[in-house]
């Protein structure tokens, strides 16, 4: 138990620089969506708190007159991005202010939050004319508390959206997918009462399958309080004592179906404290290495993976409700995958649901991308807020087998210091998993005939990603069945990344790259596949990517024209010839 301990000083220590928030609204009463139609300004030249639009005023005489109103103007879809909503907005970055009204009848007794499932990049956000808090970071969750400011009977909710790309942000100026603006996911309006669960976590304990261990957390006490863990199923009804800094740990004797990507078993789970009630479903696994092998539940498994965007390629623009989850993740399946990653940042908690109901084991990402100004004594404060976002918001989360920490970076001093950092830090924060990162500095050795990396961030991790566009941005050196690797020895290895472009439908010479077509994608993934039998810690694959995606980095007009075509799926969701390779290659591994 000292360990859950220490994770709390952790998290005590960080609540000062980060936004906190609790978790799993889903699963709370009084939670209400806030999602809808919004009015909204376009603020192009960023004057709108200048002019404060945040008060929302309407004229009250006949001399009177406002410059700007919400009413009657544009009105835009929460959850959605902004840019794939009007053709204006589609190169757009910058101010967006987005305002609705809404009623509540005011629980006197209670407490009352604003949570947002994301907003990119960074928000500030006003009840009835008063500042209520600002957040950074385009993909966690966040709340603050109104329970002084919101008013029995209608209330005026006004948000600032801002997503320019900054260079001391996360990911920063240059990456390689669209960067869509807005409240991009659920927005809720939640009422507790004054002593409430902010947050738990219900796991197995490490390295153990018959002990269900965790801790419950109450926000608003000085004083004890029983609290309830329910799970009927495994016959738990488990009282334990919070103490006057409302933290409540236990370990349960128990013997759970172990969740598995054939037989993903799930447990209904409540916890209560008074009247304050909280449902989940949880599953239970364990995960570990032992040498180059992962090992899931005790026993070695091979992941068959692909990459994916957030995005539904169909109506150009960011996933954000669950049939778009159904539709990514039924994809997934079909392909014949039991892994995937979430690249490159920590996509929605709805689609990370789907996908543990699913028997989808998952590698999630903070956005740190090629081009992090890593001198800036600010990323690493930045980095490890978004760090300790995902992992407060996911880690009841059975799927997720891999928390990442970067993806292509280069090595230098003081990348190399916060990295390392990152990984202790990821570590103090949940040790049931995995940490990885993804590299694509892995070098072919001519004389040796093979493919080396040298990387220090790879001595600290457990897991080693590695992407490699062999036959795309450089030809093969020799032949595919002759190249040799000796890439992280003794440690899991996964070819996090690898692949080519094509357009669907264009057929053209399978071994000339620049005729983008079917034909050299799919001769591409069989060549890499038979390379892939030579690297002997190889546990995993994940091509990039399920779909084709939109990038303003892909200028060429005929074959790109904005979109970066690697997917094994066009972006009218029709199957190219190299998603037949992966599918057998999958069904016969």
């Amino acid at each position: 138990m000292k360990k859950i301990l220490y994770f709390f000083i952790i998290l005590l220590s960080i609540a000062t620089q980060a936004q906190s928030f609790m978790i799993n609204p889903y699963g709370r009463d009084n939670a209400v969506l806030l999602n809808g139609k919004w009015n909204a300004i376009i603020d192009l030249y960023g004057r709108g708190e200048n002019k404060k639009f945040y008060q929302n005023r309407k004229p009250e005489s006949k001399t009177d007159f406002v410059e700007y109103a919400f009413d009657s103007g544009l009105r835009l879809n929460v959850p959605g991005d902004f840019n794939s909503q009007i053709p204006e907005l589609k190169y757009y970055e910058g101010n967006v202010w987005y305002q609705r009204y809404f009623t509540v009848e005011k629980n006197e007794e209670g407490r009352q939050f604003i949570y947002f499932g994301a907003v990119n990049y960074k928000a500030a956000v006003w009840l009835n004319g008063i500042e209520v808090g600002r957040h950074e970071g385009g993909f966690t969750p966040f709340q603050f508390e109104v329970t002084d400011i919101v008013k029995n009977g209608e209330n005026d909710l006004v948000v600032l959206v801002n997503n320019d790309r900054q260079v001391d942000g996360i990911p920063a100026m240059n990456f390689d997918w669209w960067n869509y603006g807005g409240i991009t996911r659920d927005a809720f309006y939640i009422e507790t009462p004054n002593t409430y669960i902010s947050d738990y976590k219900i796991q197995l304990k490490k390295d153990c399958k018959d002990v269900i261990s965790g801790y419950v957390q109450l926000d608003g006490t000085t004083t004890p309080n029983e609290i309830e863990i329910l799970i009927p199923e495994l016959n738990i009804y488990k009282k334990i004592a919070a103490n006057e800094k409302g933290i409540a740990t236990f370990e349960i004797k128990a013997k759970p179906q172990l969740w598995l990507p054939e037989t993903p078993k799930m447990y209904d789970v409540k916890i209560i404290n008074n009247e304050n009630v909280i449902q989940d479903k949880l599953g239970f696994r364990t995960i570990e290495t032992k040498g180059s092998n992962i090992l899931l539940n005790g026993k070695p498994i091979f992941l068959k993976g692909i990459n994916f965007h957030e995005e539904i390629p169909q109506y150009l623009g960011r996933a954000c409700s669950d049939a778009d989850a159904a539709m990514i993740l039924s994809e997934v399946k079909a392909l014949g995958c039991n892994f995937a990653r979430t690249a490159h940042y920590p996509q929605n908690e709805r689609l990370l649901r789907m996908a543990e109901e699913m028997g989808i084991m998952i590698w999630e990402e903070i956005p740190i991308w090629q081009g992090i100004e890593f001198t800036n004594p600010i990323i690493l404060k930045k980095a490890e807020t978004m760090l300790q976002e995902m992992i407060y918001r996911d880690k009841n989360r059975s799927n997720i087998i891999i928390w990442s920490i970067a993806n292509e970076t280069k090595p230098t001093a003081a990348r190399d210091s916060i990295l390392t950092k990152l990984v202790s830090f990821t570590r103090s924060l949940d040790d049931t998993r995995l940490v990885g990162a993804a590299f694509d500095n892995c070098y072919f050795n001519e004389e040796a005939s093979t493919f080396r990396l040298q990387d220090k961030v790879t001595n600290v991790i457990d897991v080693v990603g590695i992407n490699k566009y062999i036959g795309w941005y450089s030809p093969f050196p020799i032949e595919p069945e002759n190249i040799k690797w000796e890439v992280a020895e003794g440690k899991p290895v996964i070819i996090s990344e690898f692949g080519s472009e094509a357009l669907y439908g264009q057929h053209g010479e399978a071994d000339v790259a620049s005729s983008w077509s079917e034909e050299y994608q799919e001769n591409n993934y069989k060549m890499n596949i038979r390379m892939f039998k030579n690297i002997p810690n190889l546990i995993g694959i994940s091509p990039w990517i399920l779909f084709d995606f939109r990038s303003p980095n892909r200028y060429h007009p005929r074959n790109q024209n904005g979109w970066n075509r690697k997917g094994l799926i066009s972006d009218k969701g029709q199957r190219k010839k190299a998603w037949y390779v992966m599918k057998q290659f999958y069904k016969e591994k």
